[in-house]
């Protein structure tokens, strides 16, 4: 569980590393993306490693109508995390829809994996998209946002989300994890 709790620590320190010490990641200059980009792959392989190891109490599990829910939450977070917001109609005034994206990622894997090593990890990282928005807002409170954009671009990456969702689908199912029941 040790390796879970350092990765997730990582990923969140790394990724508030800006906001948190903007005079120390400035004097890094060019070198602080590199770096910041090494801690935020030695936290994903930490995560990786930490939850396949991981034991811990089990709460609740799969169910048809979790799998479900957990299904359409997907499409909805691989649609926030697509350029679709900020290109089509519909989202164009949402200030923070990748991290949204990520917290309904988050909250529709704790639907389906209620053990102790989910909620570090699920929702450790739910928590961190929660505080990077607020820290965004603190930091930079006056925001524009993108002009509006086409419905037809969100129709086009709405179809790419459903489609991107069956390829990760297959991945999770390749590596044991079923994801459609």
């Amino acid at each position: 569980m040790l390796l879970l709790i350092l990765g997730v620590a990582l990923w969140c320190a790394a990724h508030l590393f800006k906001r948190a010490a903007p005079g120390a990641r400035a004097g890094m200059g060019d070198k602080g993306r590199g770096l910041v980009a090494v801690a935020i792959a030695a936290s994903i392989l930490l995560m990786i490693f930490g939850y396949r190891m991981a034991d811990g109490t089990f709460f609740w599990g799969r169910h048809p109508a979790t799998v479900g829910i957990n299904n359409l939450l997907m499409i909805a977070a691989l649609y926030f995390l697509s350029p679709g917001p900020r290109k089509g109609a519909l989202f164009h005034k949402m200030r923070h829809p990748m991290l949204t994206g990520f917290l309904l990622w988050a909250v529709a894997h704790l639907l389906v994996n209620g053990d102790t090593p989910s909620f570090v990890l699920f929702g450790g990282l739910g928590l961190w998209a929660i505080v990077e928005m607020v820290v965004i807002n603190r930091a930079e409170p006056n925001w524009t946002p993108p002009a509006k954009g086409s419905i037809k671009k969100d129709a086009i990456f709405l179809v790419a989300s459903v489609v991107l969702l069956g390829v990760i689908g297959m991945v999770h199912t390749w590596l044991g994890y079923p994801t459609f029941g």
